[in-house]
């Protein structure tokens, strides 16, 4: 099994890249090939030992998508950018899944070019996997989307479902649908009708609303919303560790005492870190694309890439996508709403503008060799 992964993606790439697809292949049955600027990768390579004997490529991408840069715009502009060249691989059926640690929004963006959307879904949705009182739960949309419709956040439950099951070992996930109070009448239209929408697929174990004060409580396994909406309570809450750990810092600064506390309590800190670490539950997959694509946090170091590398083995191995196609045809007909819903005049809007990319992106797709140029 042969894993892409965008070695110049990230706040550390390229070497922690390089030293997490190292930890991979020496885990994991798979092959990486390193996406990017051959002669760095390979300088790099040699600094860290070395890769003769280990199942590692070389895809040479000579350009790289800064973190600030348009995605759409960049992506058109460097038709050899690591990124786009990456997915390339998984388009092409070169790879199985691509592993980045780059600019979100031009990860997407080529996913969703490239490699389409599976059957039966009309948006996909970044699920995130965050950590709770008694283990880890998981948060979709997280910020694929804005404006979503009650059929989107069904085809995130549905999503989020089956990676909770499959991939994360849940039996039989609770779903909840994140809103402003517990009651089904609260919310707003989105909320309301997607609540009624949920509570009808027999398929889901919902359990109603969630509030966002009690989603680390572990009130359910799977935590459905809009991009919007998810992005800004993903980010409240990292906001909300740093501040802690920012107070927590200062205390511990604070003379004789406060260094003795941090000396007795150094332990414990460290525990809570391992448990609350981004890095332990590696990347975010992009459900719903047509093929497995791992979104990694961009300060990403070599354990998290790893991790991240694992993730997209699991979803390979458990054939998920296949699941989601299968799950909601079934579903979507139990409801009497067939595999594809009527679409909103905003749904056309947006299939113009992405057929017109994916044109776009097949024709540029044609002017590149089909040689691969890997190389060990």
């Amino acid at each position: 099994m042969r894993i892409a992964v965008d070695a110049m993606g990230g706040d550390y790439a390229p070497r922690e890249v390089i030293k997490g697809a190292l930890e991979a292949v020496s885990k994991c049955p798979c092959e990486v090939i390193l996406v990017g600027d051959k002669e760095i990768i390979q300088s790099e390579l040699d600094k860290l030992g070395g890769s003769r004997g280990l199942p590692l490529l070389i895809k040479d991408a000579p350009e790289v998508i800064g973190m600030s840069e348009h995605p759409a715009m960049a992506l058109r502009k460097k038709r050899n950018s690591s990124i786009k060249k990456a997915v390339e691989l998984v388009k092409r059926g070169k790879a199985r899944a691509v592993v980045s640690a780059g600019n979100t929004g031009a990860v997407m963006v080529a996913a969703k070019l490239l490699l389409g959307t599976l059957e039966g879904v009309s948006r996909p949705g970044i699920a995130v996997t965050l950590p709770a009182r008694h283990g880890p739960f998981l948060l979709i949309d997280a910020g694929a989307n804005v404006g979503s419709r009650p059929e989107n956040l069904l085809e995130f439950a549905i999503m989020g479902h089956l990676y909770s099951r499959y991939i994360m070992g849940c039996d039989n996930p609770r779903v909840g649908l994140l809103s402003i109070g517990e009651e089904e009448v609260k919310g707003d239209g989105l909320m309301r009708t997607s609540f009624q929408l949920l509570r009808k697929a027999t398929q889901l174990n919902f359990v109603g609303n969630v509030e966002a004060k009690e989603i680390f409580s572990n009130q359910a396994d799977v935590v459905v919303c809009d991009g919007l909406v998810g992005n800004l309570a993903l980010k409240v809450g990292e906001a909300a560790v740093s501040l802690m750990g920012y107070y927590l810092k200062g205390e511990f600064s604070k003379g004789l005492r406060g260094k003795l506390a941090y000396f007795l309590f150094k332990p414990s800190l460290e525990r809570i870190k391992r448990r609350t670490d981004y890095e332990e539950y590696g990347g975010a997959p992009l459900l719903g694309v047509n093929g497995i694509c791992i979104i990694c946090h961009g300060s990403s170091n070599a354990h998290a890439i790893a991790n991240a590398v694992k993730v997209a083995c699991d979803f390979a191995e458990k054939r998920l996508n296949k699941r989601i196609e299968a799950d909601l045809e079934a579903v979507k007909e139990g409801l009497g709403l067939g595999r594809k819903f009527w679409p909103s005049f905003r749904d056309w809007r947006d299939a113009l503008r992405i057929r017109g990319e994916r044109i776009e992106g097949e024709e540029a797709l044609a002017g590149t060799s089909k040689e691969e140029g890997e190389e060990e």
